[in-house]
């Protein structure tokens, strides 16, 4: 999503770049380019119109930095009115003084609400929370089963109950004081659109269960439809915030760009994948950073912690820094790599990365041929490659379903990873690599990132590389 946005965005900072100054006729010029680009997008109108006057006043005003060039103003002014536009910054949860929090999940049949309640729930978990999914859905078929498999896979129990929606959700909430669930997620019914019978039973379920949080699930491919059904349920239910799906999809993007300004509600949370991993709280700074070709090493980071044990990290580069990295560790990185999703939504992350990279589909297969190689070789072939002649590279190749050149090729790379990382700065000594203690807390410390290069865990994670993959 946004490729398309982004694409239009870059060509006019490009087209700036020439320029010496940034004069009024310039920033006509610019508005009109990003008024299309916007349109294009399938943001609504109203939102652009708002958007560009932002711009407008702050391009004519005294308030831009006089050491930016054009294009960095421009850019400067165009971050600034999307993160507005996006909400300003992330929601901020305040959790019930009584046990449990009641969080109430409503949308339109086909939205995803059943996926991203258990998604919500494996969340809340890793904040460290106990909840109880309760399924209110008693209308589609299996809505429950779903529920309690995506249950079962995170470890979050699930309640429910045959009979009457309104009764099976206020026993939920019940069920989950009684157990001490500190979380209670209730999941109700959709239809395909609107009616007068699912916004009635939405609305009694909500006075049953007085939820804390009521949260819209709204699909993002959806375009503008999606900012009528959240004023449609906004009128009925007084949403705290929206969770929008399928962020990861190829539509324009102007549902995200619009419901915050037109419905007054923020984006709570962004599900940008398929996967139960594949959901965070919205962070409006990040997503006008990536819409801008900027990259989002803050999301990167946290992705990379939530699979990287510290002491494993430091462990590898430390050995790396020893000369004692093997094929072995990188096969253990190259999988902890995996879990924080697919390459290709990775790429997205970094901060520099060429559009033309950036849009090169990531072949898994390639990854899986690395894992293949490395698996087929012995434990002595893993520690030192050298001894890897002719017979045993044609054994490799056999053993892996590739040729002889797939392993030539990774154990060349393999070696100039070890070198190049030997000189890369922050590796040079194990104080750079250690430094862990004076670099970002925990998650439970509440701490912030440590950016690349600022030691801490971060830099302990950097040097590892993908060989194989760079063909």
């Amino acid at each position: 999503m946004f490729e398309s946005l982004s694409e239009r965005f870059e060509g006019i900072f490009t087209r700036l770049r020439s320029k010496g100054t940034l004069r009024e006729s310039d920033v006509d010029e610019v508005l009109r380019e990003i008024r299309l680009a916007l349109l294009e997008a399938d943001v609504n109108f109203v939102v652009v119109k708002t958007m560009l006057e932002r711009i407008r006043e702050r391009a004519v005003g005294a308030r831009i930095h006089e050491a930016l060039n054009p294009a960095q103003q421009v850019v400067k002014l165009v971050n600034e009115a999307l993160v507005e536009a996006l909400g300003g910054e992330a929601i901020r949860l305040v959790y019930a003084s009584r046990p449990p929090t009641v969080v109430l999940l409503a949308g339109l049949q086909g939205s995803g609400k059943t996926t991203n309640a258990a998604k919500l729930a494996r969340w809340f978990r890793q904040q460290g929370r106990n909840p109880l999914l309760v399924g209110a859905d008693l209308q589609r078929p299996a809505a429950v089963e779903q529920l309690r498999t995506l249950g079962e896979r995170i470890h979050v129990p699930v309640f429910s109950q045959p009979g009457d929606p309104v009764a099976t959700a206020k026993a939920g909430v019940e069920e989950a004081r009684r157990l001490g669930r500190d979380i209670c997620i209730v999941d109700t019914a959709g239809r395909l659109a609107i009616d007068t019978e699912m916004m009635d039973q939405v609305g009694r379920i909500s006075q049953a269960t007085d939820p804390d949080y009521t949260f819209l699930v709204v699909d993002a491919m959806t375009g503008q439809d999606a900012v009528t059904v959240a004023e449609s349920f906004d009128a009925t239910l007084a949403l705290d915030g929206v969770i929008l799906t399928k962020l990861d999809g190829d539509a324009r993007g102007g549902a995200a760009l619009s419901v915050k300004e037109v419905v007054g509600k923020p984006i709570a949370f962004a599900s940008t994948g398929e996967k139960v991993e594949d959901f965070d709280l919205f962070h409006p700074d990040r997503l006008a950073s990536r819409i801008l070709g900027m990259g989002d090493m803050l999301t990167l980071i946290e992705k990379a912690e939530q699979v990287y044990e510290k002491d494993e990290a430091e462990a590898a580069a430390a050995k790396l820094l020893d000369g004692k990295f093997t094929l072995d560790d990188f096969l253990e990185q190259l999988q902890q790599v995996r879990k924080m999703g697919p390459l290709q939504n990775l790429m997205g992350l970094m901060p520099g990365v060429p559009k033309e990279l950036r849009n090169t589909e990531v072949d898994e297969n390639q990854v899986s041929k690395v894992e293949a190689i490395i698996r087929s070789m012995t434990r002595d072939e893993r520690v030192e490659p050298n001894i890897i002649d002719g017979s045993r590279r044609l054994r490799i190749a056999n053993g892996s379903g590739t040729q002889t050149a797939d392993v030539s090729q990774l154990i060349k790379q393999f070696r100039e990873m070890q070198k190049l990382m030997k000189r890369m700065p922050g590796l040079s000594g194990t104080k750079g690599v250690r430094g862990g203690k004076k670099g970002r807390k925990g998650r439970k410390g509440g701490g912030r990132v440590t950016p690349p290069g600022g030691g801490g865990r971060a830099t302990a994670r950097q040097p590892f590389t993908l060989p194989g993959l760079n063909q």
